[in-house]
């Protein structure tokens, strides 16, 4: 196990829950590691979850500069803190190319892999933002925000707004999650995450090539009218690990595990029965 902490390495902040075998969870950006709860806090009555805030997310703040692939030395970092030497990675969106980083670099810390919503190569769809998306957008979290899955604000201004790309099931729930979850997030992704993702889009990434490198079993779900990560850069990357399988969710869009979390977690259980491999020894 790695004891020595790298220079560049920044403590994360974690939710962790649960006793047994880790279950690392990754949220995307905008994000924090309460985003995950829909995860960890269902997987929790099985494995130790962990949730970290990554750098310069939620409680993980930094007024420092730093490059995207910082937040891998974070990671196994923190790992070695809890004294995880194996576990099973579930990364959503940006988390989800996190899991795929730390399996390539990391191969031995990683068992399985389930991803959400994400590719080793990203791309999507997603039209130009206008003025009124912003504003429209600005009115329907705010009143989200004050009285959250008001459906007279979700059939006024939610389905006309930025959400429309986001979800595709505008119900209440949804949006009880996006007034829990996603104000939060966006309040506390600071302007170094910022910069450092956008630093790494204008460089490109493509890691379709490398994947045959991770051989661990791995799940990728993925939204069918997700824009933001196209559910056919999904199922490029599925389909460039050898030994992954996938499944495409209709009527859903990039925060699906918002939309639909019972039939999520109900195909990573049937995953988890089916590879008990992936499911290290404590």
């Amino acid at each position: 196990m790695r004891l020595s902490m790298p220079l560049s390495v920044h403590p994360l902040h974690a939710q962790i829950a649960g006793t047994g075998s880790t279950m690392l969870c990754l949220h995307g950006h905008p994000g924090s590691g309460r985003s995950m709860d829909v995860f960890s806090g269902y997987f929790c009555d099985r494995f130790q979850t962990i949730a970290p805030d990554l750098r310069g997310y939620g409680r993980s703040q930094t007024q420092q500069p730093f490059t995207i692939t910082q937040h891998l030395d974070d990671l196994v970092a923190l790992l070695d803190r809890h004294q995880v030497q194996r576990t099973i990675v579930l990364g959503w969106s940006l988390g989800g190319i996190f899991a795929l980083e730390l399996a390539l670099r990391y191969p031995e810390r990683v068992s399985g892999l389930i991803l959400v919503a994400t590719a080793a190569r990203p791309w999507g769809d997603h039209p130009r933002i206008r003025l009124r998306d912003n504003l429209l957008t600005g009115v329907a979290g705010g009143l989200n925000f004050a009285k959250p899955g008001w459906q007279w604000n979700i059939d006024t201004f939610g389905r006309r707004s930025l959400f429309r790309y986001l979800v595709q099931q505008h119900r209440p729930d949804v949006y009880r999650f996006l007034a829990r979850d996603a104000v939060y997030a966006y309040m506390k992704t600071s302007r170094q995450a910022d910069r450092a993702l956008n630093q790494a889009i204008r460089q490109g990434y493509n890691r379709v090539p490398d994947m045959a490198q991770i051989s661990v079993p791995a799940l990728m779900l993925m939204a069918a009218h997700d824009r933001h990560i196209s559910p056919a850069a999904s199922r490029e990357t599925a389909k460039a690990l050898p030994n992954c399988e996938w499944e495409c969710f209709a009527d859903t869009a990039h925060l699906l595990p918002w939309e639909i979390p019972e039939q999520l977690r109900a195909r990573i259980d049937r995953w988890l029965v089916a590879h008990p491999e992936v499911i290290p020894m404590t």
